[in-house]
């Protein structure tokens, strides 16, 4: 565990072993720079989040990548997420170009390494461009379909897709099996993977809660862009949890409570529901169906 600028970094027990790994088979050189690749690509996230002002508590460094805990949830813009989750790829671009400079200019001697260095930034930077979390190109995917869709709808679908495409790298791995061999690299990120975004959808209602209480911060800085709030027609028996699942994360809405014939009973800016809802919030954590960490006391409460 390393701290620098305020950020602690750390290896994941998975790097660890793929090191250990490395040293017995004889390819320690190529993990270390292997390791350099990864730390080059996840300063570029951390440079462009505090950038933008994140506040980043610790970092974890894993074989294709890394993973960054941030004080921030879902109350940043998703134009900034997705720019920060480019920012890494862009290191294995530049360091990609340099390799093919140096294979061209540089001593004939050098040609094997700088081929490995070049195959490890293709590697690195393409398989994080995967549509998969907490890869930066299923945050990319997060971010551009939060544009378009109600924020709960989406966090559902790229974690599922997400669950989905992982398994999919485990039974790759497993398959080659059956060709002779297994790839152990493939597998290892491929369980992670699995068992993150798993562990990720048990855990949905949480994220979604953490979601809904940074939305007054979240609405307070689209209203001072300027940005026009967005209209929600609101049955007034339906319930509030229904609602906010409603809520997208790039608007701030305006709900229109209408009654069984259509017309407007009240007209309310989303966060006098969300004061009114998350006041209420209380008990044990909720269960499948539930919206958040807690359990509202009004079940079956309407809006109207």
């Amino acid at each position: 565990m390393i701290r620098w600028g305020g950020i602690v970094y750390r290896l994941h027990p998975l790097f660890l072993i793929l090191m250990l790994f490395s040293v017995w088979t004889g390819y320690f050189a190529e993990m270390l720079t292997l390791f350099g690749v990864v730390t080059i690509h996840e300063l570029g996230h951390v440079a462009a989040a505090k950038a933008y002002g994140w506040r980043i508590r610790r970092v974890q460094l894993l074989p294709f990548g890394g993973v960054a805990e941030m004080e921030e949830s879902a109350n940043v813009p998703a134009k900034e997420e997705m720019v920060v989750a480019l920012c890494g790829p862009l290191q294995n671009a530049w360091m990609a170009a340099f390799a093919l400079l140096m294979l061209e200019w540089g001593p004939g001697q050098s040609a094997d390494y700088w081929a490995y260095f070049l195959q490890a930034n293709l590697m690195i930077g393409l398989f994080n461009l995967l549509p998969v979390l907490p890869l930066d190109g299923g945050k990319l995917l997060l971010g551009m379909l939060s544009y378009l869709l109600p924020y709960h709808k989406v966090l559902s679908a790229v974690l599922h897709t997400s669950l989905l495409l992982s398994l999919t790298m485990v039974i790759a791995a497993l398959a080659r099996y059956a060709a002779g061999g297994i790839h152990l690299n493939l597998l290892a990120i491929g369980l992670f993977l699995f068992f993150s975004n798993w562990y990720s959808i048990k855990h949905l209602p949480y994220q979604f809660f953490r979601f809904l209480v940074s939305r007054e911060a979240s609405c307070l800085r689209m209203q001072r862009a300027g940005h026009p709030p967005q209209m929600l027609v609101v049955p007034f028996d339906q319930e509030p949890a229904h609602v906010l699942r409603r809520f997208k994360r790039e608007r701030h809405h305006l709900l229109y409570i209408v009654d069984r014939t259509g017309d407007v009973l009240q007209v309310c800016p989303e966060d006098r529901l969300l004061r009114a809802y998350l006041s209420r919030m209380s008990g044990p954590p909720g269960g499948r169906g539930g919206i958040g960490p807690g359990r509202s006391r009004g079940k079956g409460e309407k809006i109207g």
